[in-house]
């Protein structure tokens, strides 16, 4: 049961507020932000994601810079408000297209309407797109999708020379072309995020991905489509030898831990030839969530020298090194670095010709950060997953002088990689 649910911005601007039951103090959203201030000016990254002040229990997520934000008095599950709280996200983005605090301010009428048809009086109805597209009219306001701001420090790769256009996915699956054009496109995203941990000395003591098979359909009447997987793919960590087994392809055998699926995907013939079947919904949703602790060679090695260099300075070479190939690009690379804290003054020097990188000390929490601007290429490490996860997308249904566009997008961003020293 939720008593309030809020949208607060970066700087705590109160962008979106709904009380469903009174039962909360009208200055929640305020004591929140201030709580979480207090965690991060305590030198830690980000506040946990469940805490209680005064009886009152927060329940927050972070997505793309915005605190979506749910309260209650109530003992209730974390998962299943923090997963709730995710969905909201999903389902204002598939409705405005954009999700950032100007959509949400231009829009505000239509945000409102979801939430009072999503929760009703602190308990949750739907979180369906395609449900709501019933009882919701209102429709959205286009927010310029060229003002959006640029990727952050996670890391994005994108491969080959056909680039999904950068607008492709940032209009609202209820709105029409110009012209009242139906739009007949589907997105496909294989999203991995990299878990690693190296040891003082180089070598890897811990891996694992967490991936997550995403789509996203603009195609009208609702055809099938089907989703052929790698045919070498196996569940369970007790399916064969993997090191040093090679495939047919020359990718090698995909061995993951565990995987879930979609309610919508049929899995009839998925332990004959890794077919997926599925009518997708209206709106983005996951497709299939994996995880996989296999070794695999992480794209980057980061290798850290201390030396002492008077009674109170120490040097440290830091050294990032990345195998290069044209065919993959890593936008914004950012490194990180704890030092003690009576750490007082830090200088930097760069490698000759080291263009686009920058370097800083934030004091407050004695960390240095090392930033690379400019666009890295390097070797395809993850060919096993990257190249080989999704084999071919099939639409079931037969259109009549054009074919769908069909956009198929591999993201890798590093979760937690910690070098040891």
């Amino acid at each position: 049961m939720i008593s309030q649910f809020f949208i607060l911005s970066q700087r705590g601007d109160n962008i979106v507020f709904r009380d469903y039951r009174g039962e909360v103090p009208k200055g929640s959203a305020e004591i929140f932000f201030r709580k979480v201030k207090f965690w991060e000016d305590g030198g830690l990254e980000e506040a946990p994601p469940v805490f209680n002040v005064d009886g009152v229990n927060y329940f927050h997520v972070k997505v793309v810079g915005l605190l979506f934000v749910a309260t209650t008095r109530v003992n209730t599950s974390p998962s299943y408000v923090l997963e709730l709280l995710q969905r909201i996200a999903r389902v204002i983005k598939d409705y405005l297209g954009i999700l950032n605090e100007d959509s949400l301010r231009k829009n505000f009428v239509l945000v409102y309407e979801l939430l009072d048809e999503v929760i009703d009086f602190g308990y949750v109805q739907t979180t369906s797109t395609e449900l709501l597209k019933s009882y919701v009219f209102n429709e959205p306001l286009v927010v310029d999708a060229t003002r959006m701001p640029p990727l952050g420090p996670a890391t994005l790769f994108a491969q080959g020379t056909k680039r999904m256009p950068g607008i492709a996915v940032t209009k609202s699956v209820v709105a029409t072309e110009p012209g009242g054009r139906k739009r007949e496109e589907i997105f496909v995203d294989i999203i991995e995020k990299i878990s690693i941990t190296f040891s003082s000395s180089g070598y890897i003591l811990t891996s694992e991905i967490d991936g997550t098979i995403q789509m996203k359909s603009y195609l009208s009447g609702n055809p099938e489509i089907r989703l052929a997987l790698n045919d070498d793919l196996a569940i369970g960590r007790g399916q064969g030898p993997v090191y040093g087994y090679r495939s047919s392809t020359g990718s090698g055998v995909v061995v993951l831990d565990d995987c879930n699926f979609h309610e919508s995907v049929r899995l009839d013939s998925f332990e004959v030839d890794r077919t997926l079947s599925l009518v997708p919904p209206d709106g983005e949703f996951p497709v299939m969530n994996y995880r996989m602790t296999q070794e695999f060679k992480p794209p980057f090695r980061i290798n850290a020298l201390i030396e002492e260099a008077g009674a109170h300075k120490a040097e440290v070479i830091l050294k990032v090194r990345a195998e290069f190939a044209s065919s993959i690009t890593a936008n914004t690379i950012k490194v990180q670095m704890p030092l003690p804290k009576y750490t007082n003054r830090v200088s930097f020097e760069l490698e000759p010709g080291a263009s686009g990188q920058t370097t800083d000390f934030k004091e407050a929490n004695k960390r240095l950060e090392l930033l690379e601007d400019v666009n890295i290429l390097y070797v395809q490490s993850l060919a096993f997953l990257r190249n080989y996860m999704v084999k071919y997308l099939q639409i079931a249904k037969k259109y009549g002088t054009h074919e769908p566009y069909r956009w198929v997008r591999y993201v890798t961003q590093a979760n937690s990689y910690v070098a040891r020293i």
